[in-house]
């Protein structure tokens, strides 16, 4: 396990910009954690001060941002030789490892130190959790380790929800953790689907996804298999009173269309023949693959109707939140 990645000689790269550290933090990632977060302060139904909401999913951003950089860090070694990774700033020499792993520690300390102390500590230390979780259990350990790195892992990426649920009302019930499982349950079929025309990439740099070590038949049926579970889970909000019709019709109509994508890649030969790929594209693929590809597309559109629906109801049955409530005593 390389602690210190081999990169390309810094001074023969083009000198660091503001982007090259903006990348660093994934922002892609990040808009996806702030969305779920946003999702679960809102849905908890708490009446929290919009300043104060606002700085919650500021020190969400933030610390999912010092996940980013301390994952970069670490695997700069095998973003190296992933085609769809080796560009970013560590691996192409623009950002020294030690400015990426530096700029981590000091946004972690930073979103964990101000949640605690503008929200609560229970939040705090949930965000503290998850990003030990994501850097060190997950980047450090499981992804090098474990064809199961994708499973465990993702309770990183799900646990974002329930830190919003907390930073709002200062506990986390059953409504915040179900949120978890759905996100829990939906990473695997989705990273699965995508390892399934990424697998030569995966096997090159050394990482035992489940393509490379189960081989394609069997990443196949687990896809299936998850599928099956997460479909009817994502309905559950709807009986426990935290989703309404509007979230019940989107994940009954999605969830049906999640399987049946699910099982046409079941029944599919997709991941059998290694993709030889000369872009940096995820949905340019052969056809052998499109149905790993349509599963991977509609798994990041069905996630998002799923919460932008929860969102929106919760919206519309939010109490009024009050500019000044709360500062400076009671009016």
């Amino acid at each position: 396990m390389a602690m210190s990645p081999a990169i390309p000689d810094a001074h023969a790269a083009a000198p660091a910009r503001w982007q090259d550290y903006l990348q660093l933090l994934k922002p892609r990632v990040m808009s996806l954690v702030v969305f779920t977060a946003l999702t679960g302060l809102v849905a908890s139904g708490g009446a929290l001060n919009p300043i104060l909401g606002a700085v919650a999913v500021l020190c969400i951003a933030v610390g999912a941002g010092a996940s980013g950089a301390l994952n970069m860090w670490y695997d700069a070694d095998i973003d190296a030789r992933m085609r769809r990774t080796r560009g970013r700033p560590v691996p192409s020499g623009r950002v020294q490892g030690s400015d990426a792993a530096a700029l981590g520690v000091v946004l972690s300390l930073f979103s964990v130190a101000l949640m605690g102390m503008a929200l609560n500590w229970l939040a705090a230390g949930l965000l503290a959790f998850t990003i030990v979780f994501y850097a060190v259990v997950y980047t450090m350990w499981l992804k090098r380790s474990t064809a199961q790195n994708i499973v465990i892992g993702g309770l990183a990426g799900a646990l974002p929800p329930v830190i919003g649920w907390a930073a709002a009302t200062g506990h986390v019930p059953l409504n915040a953790w179900l949120l978890c499982a759905i996100i829990f349950m939906w990473t695997p079929p989705h990273f699965w689907a995508l390892s399934l025309y990424t697998s030569e990439d995966y096997r090159k740099a050394g990482v035992p996804m489940m393509p490379v070590v189960a081989g394609p038949a069997s990443t196949r049926r687990q896809i299936l298999i998850y599928s099956l579970l997460f479909a009817p889970l994502c309905m559950v909000p709807a009986v426990t009173g935290l989703g309404g019709a509007a979230y019940l019709a989107v994940a009954a109509i999605g969830g049906a269309v999640f399987v049946l994508l699910a099982w046409r890649v079941y029944k599919s030969r997709a991941g059998d023949t290694p993709e030889v790929r000369n872009d940096d594209g995820l949905y340019d693929v052969k056809a052998n693959a499109k149905d790993a590809r349509n599963l991977f597309a509609f798994s990041i559109l069905y996630l998002t109707l799923l919460f932008a629906t929860l969102l929106g109801e919760g919206l519309a049955h939010a109490p009024r939140l009050h500019l000044l409530a709360g500062i400076g005593g009671p009016a």
